[in-house]
């Protein structure tokens, strides 16, 4: 074992930008794979869950270039998912285990085998279960609901479905499943989840609506994305900006973060708090769109009073919820 000491900093000064947003990499590369034409990613993460999802859309058919800092990912198609020898080895990426099945579903007549580490057998699959079994896909999962699994996929059809938790991976799997569904699927829940997934699909020329029903989405269109800029994960950046608000005498600027509305639950608590952080976040509750919105945030120190994370809030502040609890 190695000791070291570490004493206290002064004030944090200068400028930061986060690593590139892991959710979004994942989109962005699954997102490629079904594309009907070629798609260039900047700013991709390279990290072991992300570059899972790229190994998997690799052996399902994809040719993945990687060239000065960007990506090309010269898909197969909506329904041109190959077979595979052997599971598709997730790892630990519980995203793409959770969003795979929803391409994987609607390839009629091909099954796939997922599978991934000891921690990832641990996590269930019976949210995504159920909506593709309603579908017509078929999901065989260890005791029901656990890796390794088995998706046969079928032809699917619309329905209408109610999250029974806001989750925007469970949305994202049936999301994908649904474009290539006959007929219409609505998709209603409890709260508003990251839109990560609806914003790639109205990017790729998918027909999505958001309405006071719900989420709607008519199957059988093609998807055609052409570039997607991947901004840098405010949950990472949130470590940064915990520390400057709390540091006496600290002036952090975070450059080329993303501000989608749904990841900055966090920032508004910060600013009910007191805290100061200056930059143009996207309106919560803004109309749907298909670019993830980008911005600089200056985080300065300040002091801070209690405040009340209502249980609405959570789902868009999931990951910085122990940054709150230490502010």
């Amino acid at each position: 074992m190695t000791n070291m000491r570490f004493d206290p900093a002064g004030a944090l000064q200068g400028m930061i930008v986060a690593p590139a947003d892991k959710s979004i990499s994942h989109r962005a590369a699954l997102f490629g794979a079904i594309s009907s034409e070629p798609v260039e990613v900047s700013n991709y993460l390279h990290a072991a869950d992300t570059d899972a999802t790229l190994a998997a859309v690799q052996r399902l058919g994809a040719v993945v270039e990687e060239a000065d800092g960007r990506l090309v990912i010269r898909g197969v198609g909506l329904r041109g998912a190959r077979e595979c020898d052997g599971p598709i080895d997730v790892a630990n990426a519980g995203t793409l285990m959770r969003l795979l099945p929803g391409w994987l579903a609607a390839q009629d007549g091909r099954a796939w085998t997922l599978d991934g580490d000891a921690s990832i057998r641990r996590r269930p699959v019976d949210r995504i279960a159920e909506p593709l079994r309603l579908m017509g896909a078929t999901l065989d999962a260890r005791d029901g609901r656990f890796a390794p699994f088995r998706i046969t996929g079928s032809p699917l059809h619309g329905i209408a479905y109610a999250l029974p938790v806001a989750s925007a991976q469970v949305k994202s799997c049936v999301l994908l499943a649904a474009i290539a569904a006959d007929g219409e699927t609505t998709l209603t829940e409890p709260a508003p989840s990251r839109d990560h997934t609806e914003r790639m699909l109205l990017a790729g020329g998918i027909g999505v609506r958001r309405d006071a029903a719900g989420l709607h989405v008519t199957g059988g269109q093609p998807l055609a994305l052409s570039r997607i800029r991947v901004p840098g994960d405010l949950s990472s950046a949130a470590f940064a900006i915990t520390a400057a608000v709390l540091v006496p005498g600290s002036r952090v600027v975070v450059g080329d973060v993303g501000v989608n509305w749904t990841r900055t639950g966090f920032i508004r608590i910060l600013a009910r708090m007191g805290a100061s952080v200056l930059g143009q976040l996207e309106d919560a509750g803004a109309p749907l769109g298909s670019v993830e919105p980008i911005e600089q945030l200056e985080v300065t120190h300040g002091p801070l009073v209690a405040t009340v994370v209502e249980q609405a809030e959570v789902p868009l502040a999931i990951d910085e919820l122990p940054l709150v609890g230490l502010l």
